[in-house]
């Protein structure tokens, strides 16, 4: 005789089954129609790799304008974008720390503390939109909000390019290749250039993709065995292994139950208005989470098990084996990249010799 309670179940993982594929589908074509000028150079890189699957290798190589990404390099390390001259866009978001500042919240000007934590800015050209909640549609318009963000770097356009064009090296290497000098829009291209430099290629999980398949030991290939079976890849798949698509957190469980809800908490509703996309976040790349740490919008996970913890609970619904998780995160233990042909975890490249532009 049929277990009558089995068939719900059924009929509720083949809904489950047929949404999770349907918004795919849907995140995907969003991707394809809102994809940036930047993001389709960055995946024309020389060295793509040929090869199938829900997530595909970072290109070894890009071409950008040189002279860009080290104008760019420079504006980003600059602490005059801010009111005071305290903060710079490397002030939170930190190269030598995966791209973030691995605090829960960032610190502003007059040691503000931010509601939302910052995202890695490596990679971040891959991004379909950019910010947690995609208000920005490209690293161009990213660029400008912290400038003008009261919580942030707290001045303008106004207070800004006086600031710069006291600079004589700066008003040079502008000239050089903006004809209209430094402008708003010339400043934002260049760091929007640079931060589509900042790609991590050649992770060991990398060449296992472009056919290296003694670069994983058994239980990492066996966590991304699971981390596929378990549907984790239905968020987090392509080059960025994530940033395609926006996800509501808490489908399964109530994520929000056991603290008070923030502004930041209400994600892409905050821009759209539109109460179906209230808790919903661009889903963030798991791309050297490792060293990306504090995890999620709210910094609320300190390490890879909470965060996993989490999203068994608030994502999938399942509870998995204390083996099953652990191959899990030896596996995003392999999404570690490189910058500048040295590992994130080793923290000893250079910043394109910011520090000495600085003085």
């Amino acid at each position: 005789m049929d277990n009558p309670v089995r068939k719900v179940t059924y009929l509720q993982y083949a809904i489950i089954v047929f949404f999770v594929t349907g918004g795919i589908c849907i995140a995907m074509n969003d991707f394809r129609i809102h994809n940036s000028r930047e993001n389709s150079r960055l995946t024309a890189g020389k060295t793509a790799a040929n090869v199938s699957g829900p997530i595909v290798p970072i290109p070894l190589d890009i071409e950008l304008d040189a002279r860009k990404v080290a104008l760019g390099n420079r504006l980003y390390h600059d602490k005059r974008l801010s009111r005071d001259d305290s903060i710079s866009c490397a002030s939170c978001h930190d190269l030598e720390k995966g791209g973030t500042d691995q605090a829960k919240y960032s610190t502003g000007v007059k040691n503000v503390i931010g509601g939302i934590n910052s995202p890695t800015t490596f990679n971040s050209g891959f991004n379909f939109v950019q910010f947690w909640d995609g208000r920005a549609k490209d690293l161009a318009e990213q660029a400008s909000g912290p400038v003008h963000n009261p919580v942030e770097m707290r001045s303008n356009w106004k207070e800004v390019i006086p600031k710069l064009r006291k600079d004589p090296l700066y008003m040079k290497d502008f000239a050089k290749i903006y004809p209209d000098n430094i402008t708003p829009e010339n400043i934002v291209d260049a760091i929007a250039v640079f931060e589509m430099s900042l790609i991590t290629p050649n992770s060991r999980f990398d060449k296992f993709l472009r056919g290296d398949r003694g670069a994983l030991s058994d239980q990492e290939i066996e966590g991304y065995r699971i981390f596929k079976e378990y549907g984790c890849v239905s968020c987090h798949q392509g080059v960025n292994i994530g940033g395609n698509m926006y996800q509501t957190i808490g489908i399964m469980e109530d994520y929000f139950q056991h603290r008070p809800l923030t502004d930041a908490d209400l994600g892409r509703y905050n821009v759209t208005k539109l109460v179906n996309n209230k808790f919903q976040f661009k889903v963030p790349t798991l791309r050297n989470i490792a060293i990306t740490y504090p995890y999620l919008h709210d910094g609320s996970a300190n390490t890879m098990e909470d965060v996993l913890n989490i999203m068994w609970n608030s994502q999938l619904g399942r509870l998995p084996t204390s083996e099953e998780s652990n191959n899990i995160i030896l596996f995003l233990d392999t999404l570690t990249g490189e910058y500048k042909g040295n590992s994130l975890k080793d923290s000893i490249f250079a910043c394109f010799d910011c520090m000495k532009e600085e003085k």
